[in-house]
């Protein structure tokens, strides 16, 4: 017997940072949106933990016990008093290191496939609690949908979404560490009085009316500037994409991957197809959302 779940990659509409914490977090007012690019994650009875992975840039993927599936598999399996004996085969779509939550993703998959294979019967908030221990995207990735993450991400917030939005994600030549971006953000931001971090009203109004000029005239990323500090490569891919015609362009989340908005199905693979001729970026892929969450195939 086996189980495979499939879970989106997501995109942050908004992502407000606050100073760095004196546990080495900062406090975050982050939007998420769930976007339709997904790995699938299978779990399969075994002698013992094994992870194995297939797909674009599978190469990158840790297949030891740092890999936030096996992490989510061993976690599960201790709460419940057994021994996580599973093979963990993770097929990737989603970018890796590319700041849309893909690691994040097949440990909620991970999670949730582990918890029908053993029929644990965890409720959906045992789950959350889990996934809020392995990682402050995680919890998102379970869910899907759009939502706010408040404390470090990890407090949801369900949002309302009143359309479908269309977007353009183009894929950088390397990777960004996530660790290294906020660190470049707490050096640029040494010294000056960083506000608490809000969700933008305006943003939230434009996801519930479904209204993409709107979402694209709030849509903001604190981490943008130390991203393109440390890869400013970046900038390249963002301006093509604006020529372009998308109606905003920013980095995704801690990067390196830069998201653009478009009006429509029809502008998206405009956008998408600019950028492909352009130079600036390794690949190009389209995807609306917002997209259910970790789900049971």
């Amino acid at each position: 017997m086996s189980v495979t779940v499939r879970v989106p990659a997501k995109v942050n509409v908004q992502l407000a940072v606050g100073a760095v914490r004196p546990d080495g977090f900062h406090d975050l007012a982050n939007v998420f949106l769930a976007v339709g690019l997904h790995d699938e994650v299978t779990v399969t009875p075994a002698d013992g933990l094994r992870v194995t992975c297939a797909g674009p840039d599978a190469g990158q993927v840790p297949l030891d016990r740092t890999n936030l599936a096996a992490r989510a598999a061993e976690a599960l399996a201790a709460r419940y008093g057994r021994s996580p004996d599973v093979h963990l085969h993770i097929v990737k779509d989603i970018p890796v290191a590319g700041g849309m939550a893909g690691g994040s993703a097949d440990g909620a998959g991970a999670l949730l496939a582990c918890d029908a294979l053993w029929g644990t019967g965890a409720t959906r908030e045992e789950l959350l609690d889990i996934c809020a221990d392995l990682g402050s995207d995680v919890p998102f990735s379970l869910v899907g949908g759009a939502a706010l993450g408040t404390g470090r991400g990890e407090r949801l917030q369900p949002l309302d979404v009143g359309g479908t939005f269309h977007w353009v994600f183009a894929m950088a030549a390397r990777g960004l560490s996530t660790p290294a971006v906020f660190r470049e953000f707490d050096r640029l931001t040494e010294g000056s009085g960083i506000p608490a971090p809000v969700a933008s009203r305006d943003l939230l109004d434009a996801l519930a009316k479904g209204d993409p000029d709107a979402l694209a005239a709030a849509a903001s990323n604190d981490l943008q500037p130390a991203a393109l500090t440390l890869f400013p490569e970046l900038a390249d891919t963002l301006a093509a994409g604006r020529a372009a015609g998308a109606l905003t362009a920013l980095v995704s989340g801690s990067g390196p991957t830069t998201a653009f908005l478009a009006r429509d199905a029809g502008s998206a693979e405009r956008v998408a197809d600019t950028l492909r001729a352009s130079g600036t970026c390794r690949t190009v892929r389209t995807a609306s959302g917002p997209a259910p969450g970790a789900t049971v195939l």
